[in-house]
């Protein structure tokens, strides 16, 4: 199997399997290199929807030109206190980052939300954050202030009276819950133009339409979200373990 940086025609390959519908893995096949490199690769340049091969060799290069000189041969580097990989670790929360930013959220609230998530803790204080993320702490202030009104983190103190912000199992329920009622809000307010602009008329059709639509989703995401809620409390079989 083939090691080192992806070439530029293996980039290429890339694209063209992305325009094929291919799975990641297909890809990864067709290149014989891991499945999660080709992850790695996509997520980190733009996702599946926006790759370039160009960009993505172009951003390659640059980010190995910031890098550190190699450590000379027969040293390594020394071992983090919890036996994990800090590249692999990097690499990991880049690519959750990415899938955040996909999914709307700004890119500075994805990189506190991924830090937040990848601490054993589950909780940081500002200063932390500022350490981890390297940015200014108004930037800190700023995503926490939007990642708190979204309802996917909350805040503490500590025994030290310091604020501490985290992520546990009940932010995700408190999430969906707070996008089904965004959706209900959406939905009473598409329907308030229905008399607004007269029964009856081509806008006020398209907003019933709009209302009903929302209505529905809103209403299944509360009930899955209750359904589902139970499997935040649940402590994960190993890895591997047969879940059936």
């Amino acid at each position: 199997m083939p090691g080192g940086r992806l070439t530029q025609q293996e980039r290429q390959q890339i694209v063209l399997g992305l325009a094929d519908g291919l799975a990641y893995a297909e890809i990864a096949r067709g290149l014989d290199r891991p499945t999660s490199t080709v992850t790695r690769e996509v997520m980190r340049n733009g996702g599946p929807a926006a790759y370039r091969a160009d960009l993505a060799h172009r951003a390659t290069e640059r980010r190995a030109r910031r890098r550190k000189p190699a450590a000379p041969r027969g040293t390594q580097p020394p071992a983090q206190a919890d036996g994990r990989d800090a590249e692999a670790v990097r690499e990991y929360e880049e690519v959750f980052t990415t899938l955040m930013m996909q999914q709307g959220l700004p890119k500075m609230m994805s990189r506190v939300l991924t830090c937040l998530f990848t601490t054993d803790a589950g909780s940081l204080t500002a200063a932390e954050l500022v350490q981890r993320v390297q940015v200014s702490p108004a930037s800190i202030s700023k995503a926490i202030t939007f990642l708190e009104a979204q309802g996917l983190i909350r805040r503490e103190r500590d025994e030290r009276r310091r604020e501490r912000y985290l992520v546990d199992d009940d932010v995700w329920y408190q999430s969906m819950i707070a996008a089904a009622r965004s959706n209900a809000e959406l939905a009473r307010t598409a329907r308030q133009g229905v008399n607004i602009l007269g029964p009856g008329t081509p806008a006020a059709a398209r907003l019933e339409n709009i209302a009903r639509f929302l209505d529905f989703v809103a209403e299944s995401i509360t009930r899955a979200a209750d359904q589902a809620r139970e499997i935040l409390a649940t402590k994960p079989g190993t890895p591997g373990q047969d879940r059936g």
